[in-house]
């Protein structure tokens, strides 16, 4: 079995909660304020980890309160934290997030996110059958050095392209398995999608994206279930109706169960199953890195189909 190292970014979330979300120049009255561990990076090594993956995580914070008690959280979880350096340069990451109506507006201040360089994932111990993960919540440099040291060394490399922005055309080639919503598909490609497109039409775009024939396109549509382009093969996974509660991080938990699958060598299809069903659980609970499934949950909710 491979071990999961996810480069990535470490995050104090602030949550408020309220009815509806304001308007532009608007002021609305919440109902609580609530402080989660969070950031991509941490989310899906927490989701990697509790699914039962040997686990590490590469990142930076800050010498602060936040960063102390994201680093406790962190160990809690199981997770190898040895590659995580505190830096006095920035304060921790730190994300603010409305949930309303069960959907979310975030804003995000990188912190010491945005010093995580080519050093800090320079001599990590990365092995053939590994599963390397980043997203882009840190420097887009530091991910490229990182994927490039995974496939010299035969590990597979997993990029979850959020927030969305565009990457040069070696980045892209250095990914193995692209985890995207439609809407980060669309801005990859350059084309206008929308969660009312068809399948047909996603997959066709992620045909043309596709930066080698062996690459694996997988596009996340919520409740609509999943999409995946495995060099020619096209894979539909159904979409599971639960009563979302909060969706931040879901997309984490899909990336993080579909790393540890793939690192127990799962076959793709059944990995992005499992990564299905694990995501439809995190959504039904509040807050990013708590809101992470067990192994034993998400196989009582496939075993219950």
């Amino acid at each position: 079995m491979g071990r999961v190292f996810v480069a990535g970014s470490i995050n104090m979330d602030v949550v408020a909660t309220a009815d509806r979300h304001p308007r532009v120049g608007e002021t609305v009255a919440g109902k609580q304020v609530l402080y989660f561990p969070g950031g991509k990076g941490a989310n899906q090594a927490v989701a990697a980890s509790r699914l039962g993956a040997r686990t590490t995580l590469i990142g930076r914070l800050g010498k602060d309160s936040f960063g102390g008690e994201l680093r406790t959280f962190l160990g809690a979880q199981g997770i190898d934290l040895g590659a995580i350096r505190e830096t006095a340069e920035a304060h921790t990451g730190t994300a603010i997030i409305t949930v309303a109506e069960a959907d979310n507006t975030i804003v995000v201040i990188p912190g010491s996110n945005a010093l995580v360089g080519v050093d800090d994932v320079a001599a990590v111990p990365l092995a053939k059958g590994d599963v390397a993960v980043s997203q882009f919540e840190i420097p887009l440099p530091t991910i490229a050095a990182f994927f490039r040291r995974a496939r010299d060394i035969g590990a597979t490399t997993l990029l979850n392209p959020a927030p969305a922005q565009t990457m040069s055309s070696e980045l892209l080639a250095l990914i193995d398995i692209l985890v995207l919503n439609e809407t980060e598909l669309g801005l990859l490609a350059g084309v206008e999608l929308s969660d009312s497109d068809e399948a047909a039409r996603i997959l066709d775009v992620a045909r043309k994206l596709q930066a080698r024939e062996d690459q694996t396109i997988c596009v996340t549509l919520g409740k609509r279930g999943v999409l995946a382009l495995a060099g020619r093969e096209e894979i539909s996974v159904q979409g599971r109706v639960v009563k979302a509660v909060d969706t931040t991080g879901a997309g984490d938990c899909f990336v993080g169960a579909l790393a540890a699958q793939l690192a127990d060598g799962v076959d793709l299809r059944a990995a992005l199953a499992f990564a299905n069903a694990a995501a439809s659980i995190s959504v039904q609970r509040m807050g990013a890195g708590p809101s992470m499934p067990t192994a034993a949950e998400v196989a009582a909710v496939l075993n219950a189909n």
